[in-house]
């Protein structure tokens, strides 16, 4: 009988034990939710990122991978080659400068330009009637249904020296020799503020539809100005749409390759066709990977200082 009382216990506090194993063993909910996002930023971003770190340190070879290994066994003795002259080259050449220099001045330019059309259109959306708010919306983001590639395709067709862009401006007498377009700056501008402007509208409209109205109504009632309560109620609650939107398109602008290698010319210089060039031109790979770290901590360093202060004024406002 005991027995039996026994073997009747011991099966009741399975379950329980089954459960407490499981706790253990077994991520809650809140874990697995918050820990997929970083395990795909760890599989798709930190891991390549640290085999294009690794890279770097290598010297060029001919064969497959065309790279040396770092960590080699001769003797007996493990051997480690750390090639730190392809970071000095980055400071002794002057195209590279240069090219990070380009680079950031055309996103820098990029950035403002889809802030200045973009703020504009993010506010008549957040202003308008709900029922319309969801077809603009949809408006913004159409272009992302069609292909980036062939988006970026359309534009040549539209900039090209006889393309349609030229034909109606001289059709309506406004220029009377074609305009240069395609294979300048100037293209590349286009491109540029064409392809990212929705990421700029997106972060905006968040912002500016959940915005309380009544404060407009109070800067009204005590005199200001629509100029005066934009600049002074309207812009300052903005202000974190704005640094969202200005980083979605900053930093993918910092890198783009297929922008200026369609609508570029010769003398555009920005990283990701350097990149290109180093890694699939010249198959030197470990100068590719160098000068992809250089820009990597480039964009890192100012937005985790950026980060810390925007904190630190956060406590200090609590």
């Amino acid at each position: 009988m005991n027995d039996i009382a026994t073997r009747s216990a011991a099966s009741g506090n399975a379950p329980g034990a089954l459960r407490r194993l499981a706790s253990r063993f077994v991520p809650s909910g809140r874990t697995a939710v918050i820990g997929a996002p970083f395990l795909w930023l760890v599989v798709f971003f930190a891991l390549p990122f640290v085999l294009v770190f690794k890279i770097s340190f290598a010297d060029q070879m001919m064969g497959v991978p065309p790279y040396t290994n770092l960590i080699a066994m001769k003797d007996g003795v493990v051997h480690l080659a750390l090639q730190l002259g392809h970071y000095a080259f980055l400071f002794q050449d002057d195209l590279y400068f240069s090219t990070y220099l380009s680079s950031l001045k055309i996103a820098a330019a990029s950035t403002l330009l889809c802030l200045l059309l973009g703020y504009p259109i993010a506010y008549y959306i957040a202003r308008s009637n709900p029922a319309t708010r969801n077809l603009l919306m949809m408006g913004v983001m159409l272009p992302f249904w069609t292909s980036f590639l062939i988006r970026v395709y359309a534009w040549i067709g539209i900039l090209k020296d006889d393309g349609l862009l030229n034909h109606a401006l001289m059709a309506m007498g406004l220029i009377h020799t074609p305009l240069r377009l395609y294979h300048s700056d100037a293209g590349v501008y286009i491109g540029m503020v064409y392809s990212y402007l929705p990421f700029m509208v997106m972060p905006l409209y968040a912002h500016l539809v959940k915005m309380d109205l009544t404060l407009l109504e109070a800067a009204y009632d005590l005199g200001a100005s629509p100029w005066v309560a934009f600049t002074r109620v309207t812009l300052p609650l903005s202000k974190n749409g704005i640094i969202a939107g200005s980083m979605l398109v900053f930093i993918p602008a910092v890198g783009e390759y297929v922008i200026p290698e369609l609508l570029g010319g010769a003398d555009t210089l920005m990283i990701g066709r350097v990149m290109w060039d180093e890694f699939f031109n010249d198959m030197d790979w470990p100068m590719a990977s160098a000068v992809t770290v250089a820009m990597v901590v480039l964009l890192l360093v100012p937005m985790a200082v950026f980060q810390y202060y925007q904190v630190k004024e956060m406590e200090g406002s609590k």
